[in-house]
């Protein structure tokens, strides 16, 4: 199996992954699907913290702001360590170009761009019992935002691969993460945002002439 370095682009079609239709249904799902259930999730969770464990309107939303914002540096680790891990077993390049690799391969498979619908509700509900083991009752309130700061990059994540960039501000979110498909697979990390690869040294430094 090729490593994300040697795939060769694919700017239309898919590939399938499974040979069990059900097994490969479960890859693909329409971005909206997946985005409204975490965001479900998020609001349950909300009503929860305020209307159950009553938390005061400052402290809930000072651990949401946070819970969001931690989502960036999650962000970050998840997309290199986990789906660009070091490829030198076979089960972990297995692992890698079913989570990730195919959408190196496929960028333009809008079907695979957004985790799918089982995926969200497995990963969802797993971050929610670490964040309860860490945290106990402010995992209410700081889930809903760290779930909604994954809804943001992975809403930002499929707007980059479906739609032309805008004319506007906004338009390096796309040339960045362009760069990161077609140019430097090993560098540019993020997507919602740039920090935390500056923070990390993950973009290559200019040559100076």
């Amino acid at each position: 199996m090729e490593t994300i370095q040697e795939q060769e682009v694919k700017t239309t079609g898919t590939k399938q992954l499974f040979k069990n239709p059900i097994l490969e249904r479960l890859t693909r799902s329409h971005f909206s699907i997946p985005l409204s259930i975490l965001t479900g999730i998020s609001l349950f969770l909300s009503y929860w913290a305020i209307a159950e464990i009553q938390f005061s309107v400052s402290t809930f939303i000072i651990l949401f702001i946070v819970g969001f914002f931690s989502w960036t540096l999650g962000e970050y680790f998840i997309h290199r360590y986990v789906f660009h891990m070091k490829d030198d077993k076979k089960w972990k390049r297995a692992i890698q170009y079913t989570f990730h690799g195919v959408h190196h391969e496929y960028p333009k498979d809008k079907d695979r761009i957004v985790m799918p619908p089982a995926g969200a509700i497995i990963i969802g509900s797993l971050i929610f019992g670490i964040l309860w083991l860490l945290m106990q009752q402010y995992a209410f309130a700081f889930a809903p935002g760290f779930l909604m700061g994954y809804v943001t990059y992975a809403f930002v994540h499929y707007a980059i691969h479906a739609y032309q960039p805008p004319k506007n501000f906004l338009k390096w979110l796309w040339i960045y993460h362009s760069v990161h498909h077609y140019k430097h697979p090993d560098k540019y990390f993020g997507v919602s945002s740039p920090f935390w690869d500056h923070i990390f040294q993950s973009i290559p430094k200019k040559k100076r002439s």
